[in-house]
């Protein structure tokens, strides 16, 4: 009787001792299926697609392009890209993690220099965060980011002005980023080089054009009215090879002073007759707000930045 006691104690010892080793033998798949179900869940990253991102519908049409101009403003001026996301919730993840992945993916700022920024609102979480690349941590530091969503978000986020809270985060941050020495827009750079090339290409024009034009002008109306017609002509043909109403007000005003000097170097007097076109007021711009808005390629960033909520 005692030995079939200490046999049934036995056994069931021994099948304790093997349900544990099955499992601790199985807590390692468990808690890999246990992330993977918390990971899978997780918020996708939604599509750049403007500037101005708002997904719970809080922000009217004119709101959303009032602050899509405001940022592009500040590309154009600086190269710094800023981009804003508006989101019911960030839930599972805590919304400086859901921050960092969207800024990240998105790679906003140019590339190889990274001057980026990312403002997020969780609406229904009641949380903001801005997210800032490296290039731009000295101009907009942890505590500075955290000073802009206390002063200039949040006031107006409890009001439910969440298009001034957003104006009032752009222009402060953009008085900041205006203040940091980054490298000029590509667009700047371009068109300055465009510029210079313009002016080479019309030099040997001015060289070689001139004295044909200003002998077929003087012949056939004279001093004055020649060096007028001259002015234009040359202002219009340089307009028509660089679009560019600078270098035509320039060419124009060449080629009048050119054909009115000539005029008088070969004894003609008569009346000094002032350019009428050598304004040349624009630079040519040409920064189309037109068409989507894409990512610079930048994206370092490395967890810069300020969370906060209303």
């Amino acid at each position: 009787m005692q030995n079939k006691a200490l046999t049934l104690i036995h056994q069931a010892l021994t099948a304790l001792v093997l349900a544990w080793l099955t499992l601790f033998a199985a807590l390692p798949a468990l808690a890999q299926t246990t992330n993977g179900g918390v990971g899978s869940q997780l918020k996708p990253v939604p599509e750049l697609s403007g500037r101005v991102i708002d997904q719970t519908h809080t922000l009217s049409s004119s709101d959303v392009q009032a602050l899509s101009e405001k940022l592009k403003t500040l590309e154009d001026e600086t190269g710094a890209q800023v981009a804003v996301l508006m989101v019911a919730t960030t839930a599972p993840e805590d919304i400086a993690s859901y921050t960092w992945r969207v800024a990240s993916s998105w790679k906003l700022g140019r590339k190889d220099i990274g001057d980026g920024s990312l403002i997020v609102v969780a609406k229904d979480d009641r949380r903001m965060r801005i997210e800032v690349a490296r290039k731009l941590e000295g101009a907009i530091p942890d505590i500075q980011a955290g000073r802009i969503i206390d002063g200039a978000m949040k006031p107006h986020f409890r009001a439910d002005d969440y298009a001034g809270g957003l104006s009032a985060a752009i222009d402060q941050m953009s008085l900041l980023i205006r203040g940091e020495k980054l490298p000029a827009p590509a667009q700047q750079q371009s068109q300055s080089s465009s510029l210079s090339q313009n002016l080479d290409f019309l030099l040997p024009l001015l060289l070689f054009g001139f004295p044909i034009g200003i002998a077929i002008a003087r012949s056939l109306f004279g001093r004055g009215l020649g060096s007028l017609i001259m002015g234009g002509i040359t202002g219009a043909a340089a307009y028509f090879i660089t679009t560019s109403m600078l270098v035509a007000g320039v060419a124009a005003f060449i080629g009048l002073m050119f054909t009115l000097l000539s005029n008088l170097s070969r004894g003609g007097g008569g009346p000094y007759i002032s350019s009428g076109g050598g304004g040349g007021g624009s630079s040519g711009g040409g920064f189309s707000s037109g068409g989507g808005f894409s990512s610079g390629g930048g994206g370092s960033f490395g967890g810069g930045g300020a969370s906060g909520d209303w």
